[in-house]
């Protein structure tokens, strides 16, 4: 079977529902399965890969140790939209993996040349 291209849009906060966590999960399973996966963070989803939260006091999963672990998954392509950064006051020194930062543009070309995309 040929591998398909799968691109992850994370566009909601860290805390507060249980999207990013299984945004996150579906990711990892397609990687396990050979799948080329991309993630993209724009809107809220950027706070995602800020560091310095503790999710743990709200009751929820940490997901900056799974972040770190995406290389196991050869899941390395990150892109980070960078007005989505900029509109809440953040740069890409806030956050706590290597990304490449895109325009709105350019993350509607990467769209447009995917197998699958999932957004939540």
């Amino acid at each position: 079977m040929t591998p398909k291209s799968f691109l992850f849009v994370n566009r909601k906060a860290p805390q507060g529902s249980a999207h990013a966590a299984e945004m996150l999960d579906a990711a990892l399973i397609a990687a396990s399965f050979d799948q080329h996966v991309h993630l993209a963070f724009l809107d809220d989803g950027v706070f995602q890969l800020v560091g310095g939260q503790r999710p743990e006091l709200l009751g929820q999963r940490d997901l900056g140790t799974a972040f770190s672990e995406l290389g196991e998954y050869d899941i390395d392509h990150i892109w980070v939209e960078r007005d989505s950064l900029s509109e809440r006051g953040l740069s890409e020194a806030d956050l706590t993996i290597p990304v490449t930062l895109v325009d709105r543009a350019a993350l509607a070309a990467l769209m447009a040349r995917i197998d699958v995309v999932i957004s939540a």
